[in-house]
């Protein structure tokens, strides 16, 4: 069992609860994104074994951010957004300059890839004007009920493997985020059961595709995948802080954001491509 991975869960799990921050950014920070997607891929294959020793710590650690850290992300959300969005701003900008290396950007990005990363880019800061209505959060589950959390539950997971798309804005858009995070706070086991449900089969199929994507043409999935991350900061993006006390906390959460992502990029990268299995 690769238990370090339970650190990493967690931190995914965390940024899941944050509308506009995706457990996909996360992932690539750490230097486990390729992995995972095989890992989730080949979960559902006859080598199913192998793949365990990964996945369950990442899973026992992201379930115990879910059930453990949605209170504090509401109470942060709700009493120190700005802050706390800072800290997000520094984790996903500190991703950035991997993602050049790692994609060979200046070798092989065509002006075409430019043109795409810009597009992509723009199309995701856009959502940042969408103002969601979001309804009271379900309780009771019925049949039409479960049918919509499950569909909110597959397309938000499909959103958490895509560095730069958050699973939770996508609740967020379809009304049924604050259903999750009661759901996950009340520990309300049917409409978690139905979620989780939806989340899974979201893995299973954009695991596959995203995996099959980056192999088969890597320059555009680098270019979509770089417009969708620096997108995401204007998603994320309070406002300017006011007040001397807000601006020097976001200050110092934004650099400790950056510091950490770029700790962690070089300390995890370099640590799993070593034992990066075999494709």
């Amino acid at each position: 069992m690769q238990w370090k991975n339970i650190y990493r869960g967690l931190m995914m799990g965390i940024s899941d609860l944050i509308p506009g921050v995706s457990g996909g950014t996360i992932a690539l920070i750490l230097g486990i994104y390729d992995h995972l997607l095989k890992a989730i891929s080949g979960f559902f294959s006859k080598d199913w074994k192998k793949q365990l020793g990964f996945l369950v710590p990442l899973a026992i650690g992201m379930g115990a951010a879910l059930l453990i850290f949605s209170r504090l992300i509401d109470y942060l959300l709700n009493n120190h957004v700005v802050p706390t969005q800072f800290f997000f701003i520094g984790l996903v900008l500190g991703v950035l300059p991997f993602l050049a290396r790692e994609s060979g950007m200046k070798r092989n990005f065509r002006p075409a890839h430019y043109v795409l990363l810009v597009l992509v880019g723009i199309g995701l800061a856009a959502t940042a004007f969408l103002n969601p209505a979001e309804s009271e959060p379900i309780r009771e589950l019925t049949g039409s009920k479960a049918v919509f959390l499950f569909f909110s539950g597959w397309l938000g997971s499909m959103a958490m493997l895509l560095p730069g798309v958050s699973g939770s804005f996508v609740l967020l858009l379809l009304g049924a985020y604050s259903t999750a995070i009661a759901a996950l706070s009340d520990l309300n086991l049917p409409i978690i059961a139905v979620i989780g449900a939806g989340v899974a089969v979201g893995f299973i199929v954009s695991s596959k595709v995203i995996h099959y994507l980056l192999n088969k043409f890597p320059a555009v999935m680098y270019s979509i995948i770089i417009g969708l991350i620096a997108g995401s900061v204007f998603v994320i993006f309070p406002g300017l802080p006011t007040g001397a006390g807000t601006i020097a906390a976001s200050v110092i959460t934004f650099l400790a954001g950056l510091i950490l992502t770029l700790w962690l990029g070089k300390v995890d990268a370099s640590r799993t491509r070593a034992q990066k299995p075999a494709s």
